[in-house]
């Protein structure tokens, strides 16, 4: 491969990632807007973030989360 067909390929790559990062940033604002309405509505911010998480999360993943969240809670008292 010639130096001048390198250079343009990494040119269009890195053209790619910054159109790519604009359009995350604008999407990461997007989200932000969502969580300051639900917040203006009333809703508990933390606790979206952690339904959202979870619900990321396999059905048996979750689950075994949950197990040993109840099992720390009971050794500490909780």
């Amino acid at each position: 491969m010639s130096d001048s067909i390198s250079a343009e390929q990494l040119r269009l790559l890195i053209e790619r990632i910054e159109r790519l990062e604009e359009e995350k940033k604008g999407i990461a604002d997007d989200i932000k807007d969502v969580y300051g309405e639900a917040k203006s509505t009333g809703f508990d911010i933390k606790t979206m973030r952690t339904i959202i998480r979870l619900r990321r999360m396999e059905k048996h993943h979750r689950d075994e989360a949950d197990m040993l969240l109840e099992t720390y809670k009971q050794a500490l008292g909780i």
